[in-house]
């Protein structure tokens, strides 16, 4: 088992994937924690944390992995990874709740695309993690939840527990051998962090209204006129959704974020009528959604 690890972190790191050691049979890293740091050798200088100490040096990967079986970690943010994490409902959860799978797949459609073709793993607990190559130079953040129920990401401060690896639910094993293919621009939308506002508020009328409403209608217009070319209806759709909730509380006029969303869709680049569309769609099916605003 030590040698099937150590091939499985060798060839990890081959693709320039910086690896760890994790505890034999689990998923907690090998590593000392800062309590437990001797402040010798890399952490001479003070503690150095598993994503700095990761590592595609064969000669490092063979002489941890000889001491014991350890598990294989991915650090995705050094390794120039986006893994997107499709969960399957837990055995206590309830039994109609959609997998990851199910509710990406349908965010890839309402995006108008095919699940990416990618590279893919099999995790112990029967769910998938697709990698992606991360644009160059962008730290993106993990998430949990912020794309759809039961599908989390991890990129820097994550890792993930690679193929070949083994926990008492089961082995970790590879789908498919392709490459990592780049993330996906309307994906990479719903993960950007939101950009800092502007000192002037984006085309937003002088009306009366919750001061948390128009704030909301601020940031997501800023949002939508941040978003990169082929994700911007997407955007919309989300932005628009958001603000919903507003309109079903009375908090904001429905027509104040109609004007205010079809002005940015229409600045960035989109046409008017998918503009109506879209950001109508999106509305209508915020406010039939729209939970009291006590259980908010």
């Amino acid at each position: 088992m030590t040698g099937h690890l150590m091939r499985a972190a060798l060839d990890a790191a081959a693709r320039g994937w910086h690896v760890f050691p994790l505890r034999p049979g689990g998923k907690p890293p090998a590593l000392h924690g800062e309590k437990r740091c001797p402040r010798t050798g890399e952490c001479a200088a003070g503690h150095v944390k598993w994503e700095q100490r990761a590592t595609t040096a064969p000669d490092r990967i063979r002489a941890a992995w000889s001491r014991a079986p350890f598990n294989v970690a991915i650090a995705c943010g050094p390794s120039g990874l986006l893994v997107v994490d499709l969960d399957v409902p837990k055995d206590n959860s309830s039994s109609d709740a959609p997998c990851g799978a199910t509710t990406f797949a349908a965010l890839c459609e309402r995006a108008g695309h095919a699940v990416p073709d990618t590279h893919r793993v099999r995790t112990a607990s029967g769910g998938t993690h697709l990698y992606f190559s991360a644009p160059h130079g962008m730290r993106l953040a993990n998430t949990a939840g912020t794309v759809a129920n039961s599908v989390d990401t991890r990129a820097w401060g994550g890792y993930v527990v690679a193929a070949g690896s083994t926990t008492p639910a089961g082995t970790y094993e590879p789908l498919n051998a392709p490459e990592p293919a780049p993330l996906p621009a309307w994906l990479l939308s719903i993960l950007q962090p939101v950009p800092a506002l502007s000192g002037t508020p984006l085309w937003l009328p002088a009306v009366d209204g919750s001061r948390a409403a128009l704030v909301a209608l601020e940031r997501e217009c800023v949002t939508v006129a941040a978003a990169p070319e082929g994700a911007r209806n997407m955007t919309l759709n989300r932005s628009a959704f958001k603000v919903g909730r507003f309109v079903a509380w009375g908090d904001l006029p429905r027509q104040v974020a109609e004007d205010a969303f079809q002005r940015t869709g229409e600045a960035v680049g989109l046409t008017a009528a998918e503009c109506r569309t879209t950001i109508r769609s999106a509305l209508d099916s915020s406010i039939r959604k729209a939970r009291p605003r006590e259980a908010a």
